[in-house]
């Protein structure tokens, strides 16, 4: 990747309580989101998206509250709540007690240059009630969606939304998820590059698998702020997944704040998370092969791969077939507690892969005690 990222600042918000709510119709008690706020401030991350306020007044509430929770626990990370880019939702958010209003709207490659003209001039009114109310914060847009907005067109905001409104974060979203990464590459790399001061922000879905890949190479392109959720919950499939996206941008030397190496306090919170989805919608997000969280992490057939410490903690299972050699036979055999000679390792290994093949499928544990104790 370009040596340009090498120290690169990256700001991550972290959309779990906001977007993870359109998964499957999930409701956050006020509870569960000032669990998962506190989850967030101990992991490092920047901004917490609390939830949408203008959906309803209960809602405006516990976002209110869960941003009062920060406020008066003194905690780093910023509060935000996301609403539509027009005056009643800048009102509600006002009122709240976030730090940072992220508002998102819609134009259709059909929009005339008069609805355009009279867009932005709405936009100007909606942007000034909060500049008045709210002179620190962080105001975020998201214009839906890159993948299948005309360039011209999302050129024409982009410098618009920067230059006249100073609008400070400018969120470009996969929303449909349908963009490879070289296709989000090259768009964010052409709007990275217009003459603006606004931080560009990638938000990729999931629907083609694509959203975490989609995300990294938002960022290699140019963009600075990161819009992921825990185990990448969100709307239909999803969106791009915080760890595995911070880990691996952090391995081509970008810099996050996300403590990435607290793998104990990731699993608890993804594991809070994937609790209450299961009580919710009778499903578990975390499956056998979940990235880094999933049991396959910690499961191994061939010696070679025996070593990788990606995953996060949790025992080692070894399943011995055709493939297997010798070193995996001796952890097997020692996790186990299986007595056998280690003189006659090479033996006992050579009968495990005979067996192996000649059964089509892996071993059980009292065939390998049976090999181990006749070899």
């Amino acid at each position: 990747m370009p040596d340009k990222n090498l120290g690169k600042k990256i700001i991550v918000i972290d959309e779990t309580m906001r977007e993870g709510m359109q998964f499957q119709g999930l409701v956050f008690s006020l509870e569960q989101r000032i669990i998962m706020l506190e989850f967030q401030e101990a992991l490092g991350i920047d901004v917490c998206q609390i939830g949408y306020p203008s959906a309803h007044p209960m809602e405006a509430k516990i976002v209110t509250q869960v941003a009062a929770h920060a406020k008066k626990n003194n905690f780093r990370i910023r509060t935000a709540a996301l609403g539509r880019a027009f005056v009643p939702d800048a009102k509600i958010l006002r009122k709240t007690a976030i730090d940072d209003p992220h508002f998102h709207l819609q134009i259709k490659n059909t929009i005339t240059p008069t609805a355009l003209n009279r867009l932005f001039q709405d936009l100007e009114t909606t942007i000034g009630i909060l500049r008045n109310g709210r002179p620190g914060a962080m105001i975020s847009i998201a214009m839906l969606d890159i993948g299948k907005t005309d360039i011209g067109l999302l050129t024409r905001c982009v410098k618009f939304l920067s230059q006249n409104l100073k609008i400070d974060i400018l969120s470009l979203p996969d929303t449909s998820g349908i963009m490879a990464p070289n296709q989000v590459y090259d768009r964010i790399r052409k709007l990275a590059g217009l003459p603006i001061k606004a931080q560009i922000s990638i938000h990729c879905h999931n629907d083609m698998g694509m959203a975490s890949a989609n995300s990294i190479m938002g960022i290699m392109a140019g963009a600075s702020v990161l819009e992921v959720s825990a185990l990448g919950i969100g709307e239909r499939n999803g969106i791009g997944d915080l760890f595995t996206i911070a880990k691996l941008l952090k391995t081509q030397g970008v810099d996050l704040g996300v403590d990435t190496d607290n793998l104990g306090l990731f699993k608890k919170y993804y594991g809070f998370l994937d609790a209450i989805v299961r009580e919710q919608t009778g499903h578990n997000l975390i499956q056998y092969n979940t990235p880094a969280f999933g049991e396959a992490m910690a499961t191994h057939v061939a010696g070679t791969h025996a070593k990788g410490k990606f995953g996060a903690p949790g025992e080692e299972k070894f399943y011995l077939n055709l493939l297997c050699g010798r070193h995996l036979v001796q952890k097997y055999l020692n996790q186990k507690n299986i007595p056998y000679d280690k003189k006659q390792i090479f033996e006992i290994t050579d009968s495990i892969k005979t067996r192996s093949i000649t059964l089509g499928r892996r071993l059980t544990r009292d065939e390998i005690v049976t090999i181990a104790t006749y070899c």
